[in-house]
């Protein structure tokens, strides 16, 4: 897609993409409502960069993407309609019984364009690496891969462990963007395993790093296609959680609790 096209569509799509995920977490009962909020200009800007159509969505060979933070699928089910990726009625049966999609991000014949079915955390960025190791095998390195993972997936030595490899073999075709909205599961990240300096740590692994904010589409674009400088790329992204539904912003409960009613006339 055009860098100007777009920057034209982002903020209609993002406000579509929220009131979608609202919705359906009002509707489905569905938790992991201010995880799913916070990554919808991360998503955004990914599948505005990537070069994933509604006609080659099923093909082998193909920017792809995984979606490490599984449990937040409802908001990159809600980005793939605002990018014509999924048809409008799987999401409007979201986890009802003859739903295709489920509370963590599910692979299924019905939506090709996702990639990978994930929510075990700490598992993505391996994934990510597989793909991008079969694009290099199949001398196509200048396919992307973007792995979007979680804040607090970061406490978990398998993405350290898959950070090192991607940095010693030098996989510059993958971009890895962290949510970093500053809450995991249970408290904040700093009184969890404080991950700062955070930058400093993945340029160690032999990454670039850039920290943005998560929340301006035109500076997540801009992290994810500058030019590349010979290493695999973090953007971490600051966010908030829960972002858009004031009653919820910042708080621990929004990573369980669902919608209410009041909330699908905030989004």
């Amino acid at each position: 897609m055009r860098v100007a096209s777009a920057l034209e569509g982002s903020a209609s799509r993002c406000a579509a993409a929220r009131r979608r995920v609202v919705s359906m977490s009002y509707h489905a009962n569905s938790a992991h409502l201010g995880s799913s909020l916070s990554c919808i200009e991360i998503l955004d800007a990914v599948y505005s960069c990537e070069t994933i159509t509604p006609d080659n969505a099923a093909a082998a060979l193909r920017d792809r993407v995984v979606f490490s933070k599984g449990h937040a699928a409802m908001a990159l089910y809600a980005t793939l309609e605002q990018h014509g990726l999924i048809a409008p009625e799987h999401l409007d049966v979201y986890l009802q019984s003859e739903t295709a999609l489920w509370g963590h991000v599910t692979r299924t014949p019905r939506v090709p364009a996702i990639d990978a079915s994930t929510g075990s955390l700490g598992h993505g960025l391996s994934l990510a690496l597989g793909f991008c190791m079969a694009h290099r095998l199949r001398k196509r390195a200048d396919l992307a891969t973007f792995c979007i993972v979680s804040d607090g997936e970061c406490d978990e030595g398998s993405t350290w462990e898959a950070a090192m490899f991607a940095g010693a073999r030098g996989f510059d075709s993958l971009t890895a963007i962290v949510d970093y909205n500053h809450i995991q599961s249970l408290a904040p990240t700093r009184d969890v395993m404080n991950l700062e300096p955070f930058a400093d740590k993945w340029r160690s692994f032999g990454w670039d790093a850039v920290e943005v904010d998560g929340h301006e589409f035109s500076a997540v674009h801009d992290a994810l296609t500058r030019a590349r400088t010979g290493k695999p790329r973090v953007v971490l992204a600051h966010t908030t959680k829960g972002r858009g539904i004031p009653r919820i912003e910042n708080t621990v409960a929004s990573h369980y609790k669902p919608a209410l009613a009041c909330d699908l006339t905030e989004a």
